[in-house]
């Protein structure tokens, strides 16, 4: 908390903000979900021990929403072995017995995740379950256009750039513009705060049709500076590494969108290297975790496999989807086998890391885990994806909509040693780094929060920054 900005930072008794619809609706229903799906698991377990754990973990799930709804005390995390329980401990015990109804909402929030990852990790046949996965896994399904489309265009590129080099001019600042657009609004579908979405909501996220209407909508946009650094860094760079970090937000669709990011980036010679940071535990329903790559993978080794067999989450398993055509699945198998052979050869590499599902902002990066932060250090470019990241980069704090997002990035910030790029949907109220004027035009816009203190046009995923800081700057 000594690292932490003296900037106020948002909490969940502000009425204006999007905290307090969270703690009081959101979470609730994430919960529900939670209880459901473990209940639903768990009636499939024939070992008696293993189920007698899955109703005890619904119990506990059922009290935690209790707690949740009734604004209780925050009561300590419950030791499962893992070092960041001290943490946690100790900022509560800091923060004075909060309750949940009156307490910063960054904390909070990844709190009731961490908490909910004990009930897991203290059981014995539930140790390594994901709650979330079946979510994750039916969202992907549901992404299919989208899936299909971009599989197209991918496999058409690459095979495109192994026959001819494009390394300069226009064709190559509008292709890498083109990519980190394509991933930047991959993250649209964040399964923590869209948690009704239909099978035509979805198909109404994604796709390049979606993208090019969303461009309008990117408020903030510092691709070109990324861009210079990755291309200067090729002309320098002879034999040496030269790594490209991606701190990962949402399994699913987005990490798919990420995965084709990495691979062209690699195919395009702009990367030698892609290090993909995941996360360790269950997080914020549809953050990726490491067993996440290996249900993508297995969904892209056999497409019609997955694609065309009746799902059964909508009950109905006799409803049978559109095969593939055979150009779709060969499309899909070679993603399959151009990332797998990426893996092998140790150009894209996946490492986790506990700091990521710590409570805290990655403001104590350096005083907290120095070794991740020089390991940080040595990459090109660290890319940030999704609001969560961002929320963190900044500390989630109140700041003015103009403040420099160099500034309130804090100690990432300049002479910090790391080039930052923030690729971020906006979905909740924190914001640096706009112009003079726009946030106070998109107040005034519909929905957008108008004279009042909500700054609600940041809630809903619809406008997005794309936010560089280069910290290697003499």
């Amino acid at each position: 908390m000594e690292c932490d900005t003296k900037i106020p930072l948002y909490n969940t008794s502000d009425t204006s903000s999007f905290a307090y619809v969270s703690a009081r609706d959101r979470w609730p229903v994430i919960l529900t979900g939670a209880i459901d799906d473990v209940h639903r698991t768990n009636n499939n377990v024939q070992d008696a021990d293993g189920h007698a754990e899955g109703k005890h973990i619904v119990a506990e799930l059922a009290r935690l929403k209790y707690e949740l709804q009734h604004d209780r005390t925050l009561s300590p995390i419950v030791d499962d072995g893992q070092a960041d329980v001290d943490g946690y401990n100790a900022e509560l015990a800091k923060l004075g017995s909060p309750t949940w109804f009156n307490v910063p909402w960054l904390f909070a929030e990844c709190y009731l995740y961490r908490r909910m990852s004990t009930l897991f990790a203290l059981s014995k046949h539930w140790k390594n379950y994901d709650v979330f996965s079946r979510q994750k896994l039916s969202t992907f399904r549901s992404s299919r256009p989208a899936v299909l489309e971009l599989a197209a265009k991918y496999h058409e590129l690459i095979l495109k750039l192994g026959k001819v080099e494009i390394t300069s001019g226009e064709g190559e600042r509008l292709l890498f513009t083109d990519m980190a657009e394509t991933c930047l609004w991959g993250n649209a579908t964040d399964l923590s705060l869209l948690t009704s979405l239909t099978y035509e909501d979805i198909q109404k996220l994604q796709g390049a049709e979606a993208r090019k209407k969303a461009e309008k909508n990117i408020i903030v946009n510092d691709v070109p500076a990324a861009y210079e650094v990755l291309k200067g860094a090729r002309e320098k760079g002879g034999n040496t590494e030269r790594r490209v970090d991606i701190v990962l937000d949402n399994a699913g669709f987005e990490l798919y969108v990420d995965l084709v990011l990495a691979g062209y980036l690699l195919s395009a010679d702009l990367a030698t290297t892609i290090v993909l940071h995941p996360k360790s535990i269950p997080w914020f329903v549809s953050d990726v975790l490491p067993d996440d790559f290996a249900a993508i993978l297995g969904v892209l080794a056999d497409p019609k496999g997955f694609y065309e067999s009746a799902s059964g989450d909508d009950g109905n398993t006799d409803k049978r989807p559109q095969p593939l055509t055979d150009k779709e699945a060969e499309n899909l198998s070679f993603l399959f086998e151009h990332w797998s052979e990426l893996h092998r050869e140790g150009k894209l590499i996946i490492r986790p890391n506990r700091f990521w599902t710590h409570g805290g902002s990655y403001w104590r990066l350096p005083a907290t885990e120095s070794r991740l932060f020089e390991d940080l250090r040595s990459s090109e470019l660290v890319i940030f994806k999704g609001d969560l990241n961002y929320r963190k980069l900044v500390g989630d704090a109140v700041w003015d909509a103009t403040t420099p997002f160099a500034e309130a990035i804090g100690p990432l910030g300049p002479g910090s040693g790391m080039r930052t790029l923030a690729l971020r949907t906006c979905k909740a109220d924190t914001v640096a780094g706009l112009p003079p004027g726009e946030d106070e035009r998109l107040r005034a816009t519909e929905g957008g929060g108008g004279d009042g203190e909500a700054r609600k046009w940041a809630w809903s995923g619809k406008w997005a920054v794309v936010q560089f800081c280069d910290g290697k700057a003499a």
